[in-house]
């Protein structure tokens, strides 16, 4: 009787252990992309503060980034760097427009580094290339380097913009998303989507589920640059804006739960 029981004893192990397999693999398969380019703007990593970095925002972000890089997503990102300099405001001031531009590719690259040591310390993988040469700060950018390292279940953190002038970080996105062969481009913003006004300045403002490129033209919508909306439609690329700074909206994203704005 002993025996018998330790052979059931066993077999229920063996059953147990077969379904928390297939529930694991089961929770993986629910993420609805399996790679995608995450745009995040410089400004929102200062958090609560006025300027430069908020630790607290960075591992904040990190640990959603983690999160879905555990799940099985490949993710590369490509930050913005508006919370050190912006090209554009530093022309406006006087400064020559392509050494302003340079001046931000570098500011681009400080919050790629420091995203990656927030990754890193989280115990995520993540490698650093940028557009432009800047060894040992980073490998210079190839498109198959930094799929070979999504592929390793890396982080791919892309910085410098598209390594030229009068382009904006929303192009140097929209054109990485492109390369890497992402599924989607995925904008993290402050606000949760798209909406018919700036949310923050007119009370009225009201949200789209979902918007198409042509739409976002002929309203005049914010949500882009216009190089970087007519470089994901020419490719078909579609775009999810969403809340970044709230915790686990990154995970409901790629879900495909509905929330913020999908535009095709």
């Amino acid at each position: 009787m002993a025996k018998e029981r330790s052979e059931i004893f066993c077999k229920f192990r063996e059953i147990s252990a077969i379904f928390v397999k297939n529930n694991h693999t089961d929770t993986k398969m629910r993420t609805k992309y399996s790679r995608v380019l995450l745009k995040l703007s410089g400004e929102s990593l200062m958090g609560s503060q006025h300027y430069g970095i908020d630790p607290q925002r960075l591992a904040q972000y990190a640990a959603q980034i983690k999160e879905a890089a555990q799940a099985g997503v490949q993710v590369a990102i490509v930050i913005g760097g508006g919370n050190i300099f912006r090209g554009m405001q530093g022309a406006a001031k006087g400064f020559d427009r392509v050494k302003g531009d340079q001046m931000g590719m570098l500011a681009t690259a400080i919050n790629s580094l420091a995203l990656s040591s927030a990754l890193e310390a989280a115990g995520q993988p993540a490698r650093v290339f940028t557009a432009i040469n800047m060894h040992p700060i980073g490998e210079h950018y190839s498109k198959w380097r930094a799929i070979e390292a999504l592929r390793r279940g890396e982080v791919a953190i892309l910085a410098g913009g598209t390594g030229n002038p009068f382009f904006t970080t929303d192009t140097g996105a929209a054109l990485r998303a492109v390369e890497v062969e992402a599924d989607v481009m995925l904008k993290g913003t402050r606000v949760d989507g798209v909406y018919t006004a700036d949310p923050e300045k007119d009370p009225t403002a009201t949200k789209f589920s979902e918007i198409t490129y042509d739409e976002v033209y002929t309203r005049g919508l914010k949500v882009m640059d216009l190089t970087a909306t007519a470089l994901c439609k020419e490719n078909h690329m579609p775009i999810v804006v969403f809340d970044m700074d709230t915790p686990g909206n990154l995970a409901q994203v790629l879900a495909g739960e509905p929330i913020g704005t999908l535009v095709y």
